[in-house]
């Protein structure tokens, strides 16, 4: 008797059908076919050891099961309760007359348990887009799509739920995930991890740099702290989590997709709210940064860090060959992993945040304090290369606070007034850009940048003028415009004026031709 089962491989953030197949015949033995890794045949022990504990017999004949397509690699734990269910329906222990309506994966524990897996969201995704009637997932995995509202989703602890739920005998009302998920969480669907850093009005002074991080956060600009240590590079970077505001839906979804993929959902459940923040040691991998593997392509930092903040700190001590990775992602806002049979793209819109010394000693430009030779300090910002520093919009100079407003400790705006105006000016681009399929000003290609950033002719003049005096590149002088752009919504001008394209100017100070270190 042959049955059929609905499964799902993931490939990259979407997840395409595999099919289950489970004959039992005459003859002896069983056989796994369609190009399973090693977890996969594996998955043939744990499932036999599974049906026995439960009482559940295996027929003494010939078990033939096919993954299809067969041309496509299987990875994972994610099939074990798929094939115990072709398993159990083909030798009629069990009448499951919904068995092909339900899209199923989990992996079994030897005493019959469920445990979570891996890519819940594109797996209900891609159910409800085939029109499947639910879909069937361990309790943990399943509240990660408690927000689906087109698709029945079953949380399961237990092979023996999994049953429940498929031989229609009585209601499982009490297994949908929506339900469970009131039951554990008060109904309120909780977000993502709060990281719980300092508020704005604890860092004292540096209102120039201050300003900023907000404009950085108001359109979604990549940003570089260059100061001596300890005058708080790590601190602003770090608050800035504070001022960013929720994610929307659609964001909310792309983030969660990525983490589902990665085994790294909302343990909370439902869709992720915060915007991530990642801060990977600077001696990380190139594989680390933009994700990697052999037949199952996992997704890196920047794909981690979308919709939110990418922090790399002591950004001048990575290997050069570190750094220059970014430069694809943050052009293209995506990044395309290729393999000998595959190829994967992830989405990597992030917003960069780098910190560095601007020296080895890290005292260049605080008096006599420096001891490195003029050379020393132009190999150490040589890491810092043309390209790089085309595609951050901002450059802060930050110095140490003096002694008097240290001691005086004077406290400046919260993060919650800073967090405000950011979201107004967000709210601005999200009005703007509604049918654009970008959410920020950082996110406009030329098209955009001569529809939306119109310049009148002092601002024209001031432009020739400011490109002939620094040098600047055309991907520069579009990175004005766009930071020009954000500092008149963050004013809610409905034009740019010569103030915002001199201000915005003012932070590509490291592109002045001939500077020295």
């Amino acid at each position: 008797m042959l049955i059929n089962i609905h499964g799902a491989k993931c490939i990259g953030i979407d997840a395409v059908p595999v099919t289950v197949e489970v004959d039992i015949t005459t003859g002896i033995g069983i056989h796994l076919v369609g190009l399973a890794d090693v977890a996969v045949k594996e998955s043939l022990l744990r499932t036999i050891t599974a049906l026995q504990s439960m009482g559940f017999r295996i027929p003494g004949k010939k078990i033939v099961i096919n993954l299809a397509p067969a041309d496509m690699h299987k990875k994972g734990s994610g099939y074990d309760v798929p094939i115990a269910l072709g398993i159990i329906a083909a030798s009629e222990q069990r009448r499951l007359p919904l068995l092909e309506e339900f899209m199923v994966m989990g992996e079994l524990g030897l005493d019959g348990t469920v445990r979570e897996v891996p890519g819940a969201l594109p797996t209900v995704e891609l159910a409800a887009r085939n029109g499947l009637r639910g879909c069937i997932l361990p309790l943990q995995s399943a509240l990660e799509a408690v927000e689906y509202e087109d698709i029945d989703v079953y949380g399961v602890e237990t092979l023996e739920d999994v049953l429940r739920v498929l031989a229609s005998d009585e209601p499982c009302e009490d297994l949908l995930a929506r339900n469970r998920m009131k039951t554990q969480a008060g109904g309120h669907i909780l977000c993502a991890k709060d990281f719980g850093t300092m508020d704005f009005s604890e860092i004292i002074g540096q209102e120039a740099a201050k300003r900023g991080v907000e404009i950085a956060a108001a359109g979604s600009h990549n940003v570089i702290l260059i100061g001596a240590p300890g005058s708080g590079k790590s601190s602003l970077a770090k608050a800035m989590v504070g001022i960013l505001p929720p994610m929307s839906l659609e964001e909310s979804l792309q983030t969660s997709k990525i983490y589902s993929v990665a085994g790294k959902g909302n343990a909370s459940g439902g869709l992720m709210r915060q915007r991530p923040f990642r801060a990977p040691h600077y001696s990380a991998s190139v594989a680390a940064l933009i994700g990697g593997g052999s037949d199952n392509i996992m997704p890196g930092e920047i794909s981690l860090a979308h919709n939110g903040i990418l922090f790399i700190d002591e950004f001048c001590e990575a290997p050069k060959k570190v750094l220059e990775v970014l430069r694809g992602p943050m052009e293209d806002r995506k990044v395309t992993i290729s393999r000998l049979k595959s190829k994967v793209e992830y989405p990597s819109d992030f917003m960069l945040v780098a910190a560095t010394n601007p020296c080895p000693c890290g005292y260049y430009g605080e008096g006599d304090r420096c001891t490195c030779t003029p050379s020393r300090r132009l190999a150490y910002l040589s890491k810092l290369s043309g390209p790089i520093m085309d595609r951050i919009d901002i450059q802060l100079w930050m110095h140490p606070i003096d002694a008097r407003r240290l001691v005086e400790r004077r406290k400046g705006e919260s993060s919650a007034v800073i967090a405000e105006r950011v979201l107004r000016a967000r709210q601005i681009q999200k009005e703007r850009f509604k049918n654009d399929g970008i959410f920020c000003n950082s996110g406009m290609n030329n098209r955009l940048i001569e529809k939306y950033c119109p310049l009148d002719g002092p601002c024209k003049a001031l432009m020739e003028k400011i490109i002939g005096r620094m040098g600047l590149s055309a991907r520069a002088c579009s990175r004005i415009l766009k930071l020009a752009r954000t500092i008149a919504d963050l004013e809610e001008a409905p034009d740019i004026t010569t103030g915002h394209i001199s201000e915005a100017a003012g932070y590509r100070f490291l592109d002045k031709q001939g500077i020295e270190f």
